[in-house]
């Protein structure tokens, strides 16, 4: 009972892969020279890491029943029993405690984005997360709030069309997600996530296609932009989209074919077709804006 294994696996240390979200404004705004503003962004990217483990801690112990009838989620620590209800409130307290202190070391505005994201979660384990379509913008208003603490929250001017592009990814992802919890499903399924009933396959895959365009589109659009050009100056930027593309694609591959998608962050670091995409991507990057 209450191994540190399973505690380690309470705080689910592979979502903190969403806190690299918070980085895009040191890339793209030229800020990785100042030493100063990489602490703090360092600081709100472990801050948003431990605030979002105490949420799924919360959410497990709301879900804890549901979760045992789940075949994947029922091996989850509380659904399980292998960690005490006692120590999972204490760890949630810890982790949520010190990850508001380290977003108010970031800056006062971090700290109230992490407050807005704490309350936005808990709003959504309380019944917004059975409200169709809403489930998924309040998903992806997460993902909005760790771009927007890793640029306003620390001082850099974020871009409006790097911002469009952060919220269709999310999106993408958000109705991905869904799309993959619904697959074939059954009446355990159903009744395990709720808001599946109001989903279909044909409206997810809409939504699915709408959001891919969309990144495509608002990344190649940033690419290209006159200011884009004059802050990096480069016109070369546009070599990036085709990999934008090609991780899209193949994102599309494995949630059709392959069955995947509940978990984006971990199947995206087990991939290693998307890892190589996202590691190309960043390399051909850094060596146009860099030099």
């Amino acid at each position: 009972m209450n191994a540190p294994l399973d505690l380690m696996r309470l705080l689910r240390p592979k979502q903190w892969v969403k806190s690299l979200f918070l980085f895009v404004g040191l890339l793209f705004g030229h800020a990785w020279g100042d030493a100063s503003l990489v602490w703090r962004v360092l600081a709100a990217a472990a801050g948003f890491s431990l605030v979002s483990s105490c949420i799924y801690i919360l959410n497990d112990i709301a879900d804890q029943d549901a979760d045992r009838k789940h075949p994947r989620k029922r091996n989850r620590p509380l659904a399980k029993g292998t960690v005490s209800l006692n120590a999972a409130i204490a760890l949630a307290l810890v982790v949520g405690v010190t990850g508001s202190i380290l977003g108010y070391y970031a800056s006062p505005l971090v700290a109230a984005m992490l407050a807005l994201y704490g309350l936005m979660n808990i709003a959504y384990t309380l019944g917004l997360k059975r409200v169709v379509i809403l489930d998924v913008f309040i998903i992806a208003a997460g993902f909005m709030l760790r771009l927007l603490a890793g640029t306003s929250g620390v001082g850099i001017p974020p871009s409006q069309w790097l911002l469009l592009c952060g919220l269709m990814l999310t999106l993408f992802l958000g109705f991905a997600k869904r799309r993959a919890e619904l697959g074939d499903a059954d009446a355990g399924k159903a009744a395990q996530r709720k808001v599946l009933r109001d989903y279909s396959a044909t409206l997810l895959d809409q939504m699915i296609t709408v959001s891919a365009a969309g990144i495509i589109m608002s990344y190649s659009l940033y690419t290209l932009s006159a200011e884009t050009i004059a802050k990096h100056g480069t016109t070369l930027l546009m070599l990036t989209v085709p990999f934008v593309i090609y991780g899209i694609f193949r994102y599309l591959f494995l949630l059709h074919q392959q069955k995947q998608g509940e978990d984006p962050a971990a199947e995206a670091l087990q991939d290693p077709h998307l890892v190589v995409t996202v590691l190309l991507w960043l390399a051909t990057t850094l060596w146009l804006i860099v030099r």
